[in-house]
């Protein structure tokens, strides 16, 4: 079975079967052949783009979406932007890679065609097109914007840069459930650290990436973080598939399933209402 035939799979039973109205997928990549890759040393992605997405949007009655700039483009933000424009202004935003020494014009033009953040992805030193040095001043340039900062970090870079982390300002994002080693329980530092953060109210973490915090094939070993994390912050969690998850080899995993994982992590029906629906309507200004 391919990965573009699984998305079109209806999800599995269960709860989070089907998305509430107004929900949000909080978290894809587009990889679109119209525009050049600069490797990074990534490795080759999927080239599934919009209309493969839309397929999986419509049947997990997903209404609106974040596109995020892969790293295979470095800080050329053409995809996402056309991909904003492809699903719909209306429902669709983007977050953006730059470095801190971007001209003013272009931020005025991103924000524009949807873009909402700027993103660090800074988990592989040998893969990353930017630098914890860039993050501060980039900060600070996307105030008047009303941008966020979304890092895509492990745990224990986390712990290393707690005092980086806490003097950033605005609001922060953090990807994938923090990238706790796999298998990790919810007593990791990192956690101690962000709750901190969420404490202050404008921090926000994105319940994704199951496999890259996972030993486990069914991510059962995912849901006590999970768990702690929405009950931390439950108005300060949204979730994303990480669609067509350019970490993982083969085919993929199975969308449908990711997204019934959910369910788990998030049992009470009201509360995964908010990570879907209001939460990233907030965030993102839907």
């Amino acid at each position: 079975m391919t990965h573009a035939s699984r998305a079109s799979q209806p999800a599995a039973a269960g709860p989070g079967e089907l998305a509430p109205d107004g929900a949000c997928d909080a978290h894809i990549h587009i990889y679109d052949k119209r525009y050049p890759s600069q490797a990074h040393g990534l490795q080759p992605p999927r080239f599934l783009g919009v209309p493969a997405y839309l397929e999986l949007r419509r049947r997990l009655n997903l209404q609106r979406t974040v596109v995020v700039t892969p790293g295979i483009y470095g800080t050329d933000n053409r995809v996402t932007l056309q991909a904003i424009s492809d699903l719909g202004p209306e429902s669709a935003r983007g977050v953006a890679v730059l470095h801190p020494d971007v001209a003013e014009a272009e931020l005025d033009v991103l924000h524009a065609g949807g873009i909402r953040g700027v993103r660090f992805t800074l988990f592989n030193p040998k893969t990353a097109v930017t630098g914890f040095d860039m993050i501060e001043p980039m900060a600070q340039r996307i105030q008047r914007l009303g941008w966020h900062v979304q890092l895509h970090l492990t745990a224990q870079q986390i712990v290393e840069h707690a005092a980086l982390l806490e003097r950033l300002p605005g609001t922060l994002v953090f990807d994938h459930m923090l990238r706790l080693p796999k298998g990790a329980g919810p007593d990791h530092p990192a956690l101690d650290i962000v709750a901190g953060l969420l404490a202050r109210g404008n921090t926000w973490v994105k319940l994704s990436g199951a496999y890259l915090n996972s030993q486990r094939a069914d991510y059962a070993d995912t849901v006590p973080v999970a768990q702690a994390l929405t009950a931390l912050a439950p108005r300060r969690m949204v979730w994303g598939s990480d669609w067509p998850h350019p970490t993982e080899s083969g085919a993929g995993p199975d969308d449908t399933a990711l997204f019934a994982l959910l369910g788990q992590w998030v049992p009470d029906t009201a509360a995964r209402r908010r990570v879907l629906v209001d939460n990233p309507a907030e965030l993102y200004g839907f």
